[in-house]
């Protein structure tokens, strides 16, 4: 087990809809003033991040959308300690225009902006947005570059960079950040895990099974390690933490009776769609049921529900198989947020402080 403490992330719900497919009721909102709020309350609770979602289109329940860097600028303006991932999709995106935002950024909060580079699932998204399709391995190859161009600016003077996607001649950046920007990304592909195994700082995978998510944790650290590179791994979780495991239980079968049925099959057909795209024919939902697409990232399967001590002791399992963060969905953030911070971070660190792991301030 890594001696290191694990570290939380909450999803920020700055699209409409929530975490969830589903049309049970939820005390959450996707404005600002509900999200300064929230990202206050997550900040005290112990969370050192908060991660922005990217939509530019409307769909499976996500009818409104705030852009997320401009986003995660505000949220960091009411804080003082979390760091904001903020989601960017190259593409839309340019590498020049992202390291430059990100630098301002960085330079404004103290450091503490983090970006997730996100490839591109959704076909229909970029054909509305008159933006170009790329085969799924490619749409990959594209992000390293980016990734590759967005630590070279930051990290050189006359930097220059000959790439098939992106080209800089001699260019210097000046404010740089004042460190290197964290740089997170995901997929379950084999580009994906790849991709994360040369360039990035973390790795986000879906929720899963222990078994499944070691198989993941093993796979890309070994890769890793040849390519002397290190990366640390971050996996989604749907937190529902009661004061029963009945009433857990219950509620989620609440937001599966509910589920939107139209909007989660066209979530299915949209995101198997994108792995079949995949050489392996498989991408980050193909082997996600009905019940788990309920939730956009499998957040169900890494059966983070049930009492604050099921929980916790869960978390800590997780972190016996390599996992270094856990990215949070909740179905009422500001309370649960408050709640987890309350009932289950300190169960985590006392069973971290057991098993002899070390504890930052």
């Amino acid at each position: 087990m890594s001696q290191q403490a694990v570290k939380f992330a909450y999803w920020v719900p700055n699209v409409s809809g929530g975490l969830v497919v589903s049309k049970i009721a939820q005390r959450t909102d996707w404005g600002i003033d509900y999200n300064r709020k929230l990202a206050q309350l997550a900040e005290a609770a112990g969370f050192e991040y908060g991660l922005t979602q990217i939509r530019f289109t409307a769909g499976y329940g996500a009818e409104s959308q705030h852009e997320s860097v401009a986003f995660s600028h505000a949220l960091l303006a009411a804080t003082t300690r979390l760091k904001v991932i903020a989601a960017i999709l190259p593409g839309p995106w340019q590498p020049a225009l992202a390291a430059k935002q990100l630098a301002t950024i960085d330079q404004l909060t103290n450091g503490r902006i983090a970006v997730n580079i996100v490839s591109g699932w959704f076909k229909g998204e970029f054909q509305a947005i008159g933006e170009p399709w790329l085969e799924h391995d490619e749409r990959y190859r594209r992000s390293e570059e980016f990734i590759q161009a967005l630590k070279g600016i930051w990290t050189q003077d006359n930097f220059t960079f000959k790439g098939d996607f992106y080209r800089f001649n001699n260019y210097t950046l000046k404010p740089k950040p004042l460190g290197q920007p964290e740089v997170f990304q995901g997929g379950s592909s084999r580009a994906a895990r790849d991709m994360a195994a040369r360039v990035s700082d973390w790795y986000f995978t879906n929720g899963n099974t222990l078994e499944g998510i070691k198989a993941q944790v093993d796979d890309i650290r070994a890769k890793a390690s040849a390519n002397n590179h290190s990366v640390k791994i971050g996996v989604n979780a749907f937190v529902i933490a009661r004061d029963t495991e009945e009433q857990a239980r219950a509620v989620l079968a609440e937001i599966i009776d509910k589920a939107d049925l139209q909007a989660v099959n066209a979530f299915g057909d949209a995101a198997r769609q994108a792995g079949k795209a995949s050489p392996e024919g498989e991408g980050n939902w193909a082997k996600s049921s009905f019940e788990d697409l309920v939730q956009y990232n499998d957040g169900f399967k890494t059966n983070l529900i049930g009492t604050p001590q099921q929980i916790a002791e869960r978390i800590v399992a997780l972190k016996a198989v390599g996992v270094d963060l856990v990215l949070a969905g909740f179905l009422h953030f500001q309370e649960e947020v408050e709640y987890f911070g309350k009932r289950v971070l300190p169960l985590v660190r006392e069973l971290e402080a057991k098993a002899g792991v070390r504890q930052v301030a």
